[in-house]
């Protein structure tokens, strides 16, 4: 039986993704996380298509935190495509980004992101905005069985 996965993290940048893994891990909650580096290979995971097929599509992550600016598919396509889809749209997405742009605020919401995170510049800040982010939704969160 494979395995869980609780966080999707969707991030083409190197060192935002490794201090968003860092700060997930120091608090045990990056044990099932996957990171994936475009919105194509996201979309595929998720729907058990292309590397993912045969993949449990009832193992849906417990929240995905995904970046606006990543290759192939953007981050604004790939919530399109998570939350126009019956199979996955209660799974929470949490866009964290450096756009602090409105009319992607107002996109991503309106497109139904359960959350829109700007990403600190300083690195411990984003260090403890990451950590936050992952208690709320890994265990504080109380979503329906």
């Amino acid at each position: 039986m494979e395995q869980e996965i609780e966080v999707l993290l969707v991030e083409d940048n190197p060192d935002d993704a490794e201090f968003a893994i860092a700060a997930l891990k120091k608090y045990d909650l990056a044990k099932r996380l996957l990171h994936l580096w475009d919105g194509e290979e996201a979309i595929n995971f998720l729907f058990g298509e292309g590397k993912f097929s045969g993949r449990q599509l009832a193992n849906t992550p417990k929240v995905i935190l995904l970046d606006l600016q990543i290759p192939k598919l953007n981050g604004i396509e790939v919530l399109q495509k998570i939350k126009c889809d019956e199979r996955t749209r209660k799974i929470p997405v949490v866009v964290l980004t450096s756009s602090k742009e409105n009319t992607d605020k107002k996109k991503c919401y309106n497109l139904g992101a359960n959350g829109y995170v700007v990403k600190p510049l300083e690195s411990d800040q984003f260090y403890k905005t990451v950590a936050e982010v992952g208690f709320y939704w890994l265990v504080n969160n109380q979503p329906p069985v």
